[in-house]
């Protein structure tokens, strides 16, 4: 997290953003403590963080589509299944999608082949954080 001006932030992490699968939330917040802004990271931790941080005063500011229409995305459903996403280029066809209506997911039990386009992500069980739940 950064009490800096979003412009600061952006020049400094700028040569290290990789991508949003690999890189971490950077959350700002305003020197006056008004807003916290996800400026990466929203669908990954950034949007929880700063509603966390929305109880200490500043207001969140989400802009990640898929929350401000409170609607699912392909991360928290994933997220709430204790899965991993297969095919993440998917997601952006597949949130857009999550946009507009509710989207099926389906559970296959194996063995079985499955072929999808790139408008269907593909979510794999993790075992072990399926354990945990």
């Amino acid at each position: 997290m950064a009490v800096f001006a979003t412009g600061i932030v952006v020049r400094e992490i700028a040569p290290l953003i990789v991508d949003k699968w690999k890189d971490p939330a950077v959350i700002v917040v305003d020197s006056n403590m008004n807003f916290a802004i996800p400026l990466l990271g929203g669908h990954h931790g950034g949007n929880e963080v700063v509603r966390k941080i929305a109880e200490i005063g500043p207001i969140p500011v989400v802009t990640t589509a898929t929350e401000v229409h409170n609607r699912n995305s392909v991360e928290g459903i994933a997220k709430a299944l204790g899965c991993d996403i297969v095919n993440k280029p998917s997601t952006v066809q597949v949130n857009c999608a999550l946009l507009d209506e509710d989207v099926e997911v389906l559970e296959i039990k194996g063995p079985k082949i499955v072929i999808v386009g790139d408008d269907v992500s593909v979510l794999k069980r993790d075992e072990v954080k399926a354990e945990d739940k």
